[in-house]
């Protein structure tokens, strides 16, 4: 069995169709960079609330010192 036949047909035509892509290289290439995309989104928002902030930082000055 060949790399190209692993992939079911059936999930290919219709990302193509819905992705409106011209081949199955280009839709396959482009479901490949979103699912990336959507794993590093989900690993940051399992960040949030496990961070710890300063309640005093002040971005505004901060911003200010940087500019000097």
């Amino acid at each position: 069995m060949s790399a190209h036949s692993a992939i079911p047909g059936k999930l290919i035509d219709e990302a193509r169709r819905i992705g409106r892509h011209k081949t199955k290289r280009e839709t396959v290439t482009r479901a490949l960079v979103e699912y990336i995309e959507r794993r590093k989104q989900l690993r940051l928002l399992s960040l949030f609330g496990t961070i710890e902030y300063d309640p005093k930082y002040n971005y505004r000055t901060e911003r200010r010192r940087k500019r000097r």
